[in-house]
């Protein structure tokens, strides 16, 4: 019996490939209803190669997920405000399972700084945020202080995350 030795495994030739992964990110970031076809065409792959590199970029979370984007004003949302929140040092995880709950609260960050944490909410009004402050945010385990920054218009919203990165 003979055994035939397998041919080593390719090595992806990492610059050629994360170069066509970015060009497919950053055109998926632009526009998330690309159909495969025209994502090919952006990106000079064939439909298929294209297909299981946007498979294989979902597969590694790289791509998180699809979504609509929903103009908060539209929808009677108002008021974007920044919380700087300070905890009591033994309850950061009651904190943190408090605001994944809360659907008032869009982003939360553990910061280096004057605070623990910076909370992005968003409400319809100002007595919306008072209650929200005052009733909410300020009973959530472990909060010692808040302080809190209301933005009064948006100047950029939701850059793209590709041109972020530098090679």
């Amino acid at each position: 019996m003979t055994v035939r030795k397998q041919p080593p495994a390719r090595k992806p030739r990492r610059n050629e490939d994360d170069a066509t992964d970015h060009a497919i990110l950053a055109a998926l970031e632009r526009d998330g209803r690309l159909s495969y076809a025209d994502l090919a065409d952006a990106v000079d792959l064939s439909k298929t190669a294209t297909w299981g590199r946007v498979r294989d970029l979902e597969g590694r979370r790289v791509i998180a997920g699809y979504r609509a984007e929903i103009a908060p004003a539209a929808v009677g949302l108002d008021i974007h405000a920044f919380v700087q929140v300070t905890i009591k040092s033994t309850l950061y995880e009651q904190f943190e399972h408090s605001v994944l709950r809360h659907p008032a609260v869009l982003e939360c960050y553990t910061t280096a700084g004057q605070a623990d944490y910076l909370l992005h909410v968003l409400v319809a009004d100002v007595g919306t945020l008072d209650t929200l402050l005052r009733t909410e945010i300020s009973q959530m385990p472990g909060v010692e202080r808040i302080s809190t920054t209301v933005g009064l218009k948006t100047i950029k919203h939701r850059g793209l995350i590709m041109p972020c990165v530098r090679r």
